[in-house]
C-alpha cells in the first residue's frame, strides 16, 4: 500500500509541477514589472528542481510519471490568451496566477490526503511542492 500511495502521490506532484512551469511560459513574455517576472522566474526555477527531484524517485519506482490532463492544459491556454486579449496587463497576469496556484494548492492537499500511505519523502515533496504554489500566489497580491 505504501510504494502504491508514494507513486500515486509522485505521479500528481509530477502534473502539477509540469502545469506550473507550463502556466509561467505561457505568461511570461507578457510580464511588465520586474518584481513579478523575478517572482515567477525563480518559482519556475524552483519548481524545475523540484521536478528533477520528483522523476528522480519516480525512476526507483520504474515509473513515468504524469503529464497534466490534454484538457487541463487546453483550458488553462485557452482561459490564459482570452483574458489577455481583452485585458493585457500585470493585474491580469497575478489574476490568472493566483487562481492557478490555488486550484494547485487545493488539488495537492487533496492528493496528501488521499494518499496518506506515501512514504514521508514523498509527502514532503508534496508539501514543499504546495509551499511553493503559495508563496508564487502571495508574491503576485502585490499586482492585483
Amino acid at each position: 500500500m505504501i510504494e502504491k500511495d508514494t507513486v500515486k502521490l509522485l505521479r500528481e506532484c509530477d502534473a502539477g509541477v509540469k502545469m506550473g512551469i507550463s502556466s509561467i511560459d505561457e505568461v511570461m513574455e507578457y510580464v511588465e514589472a520586474r518584481g513579478m517576472r523575478d517572482a515567477l522566474s525563480t518559482c519556475k526555477n524552483e519548481h524545475a528542481q523540484l521536478s528533477s527531484e520528483i522523476q528522480g524517485r519516480l525512476d526507483r519506482f520504474q515509473d513515468e510519471g504524469k503529464d497534466p490532463s490534454p484538457v487541463t492544459k487546453t483550458m488553462s491556454w485557452m482561459k490564459t490568451n482570452a483574458m489577455l486579449m481583452m485585458h493585457q496587463s500585470d493585474h491580469t497576469i497575478a489574476d490568472l496566477m493566483t487562481d492557478g496556484c490555488n486550484m494547485g494548492v487545493k488539488s495537492l492537499s487533496r492528493y496528501l490526503n488521499q494518499y496518506k500511505a506515501a512514504d514521508e519523502v514523498s509527502k514532503d515533496i508534496a508539501k514543499r511542492l504546495i509551499h511553493q504554489e503559495q508563496q508564487l500566489a502571495d508574491s503576485m497580491r502585490a499586482y492585483l
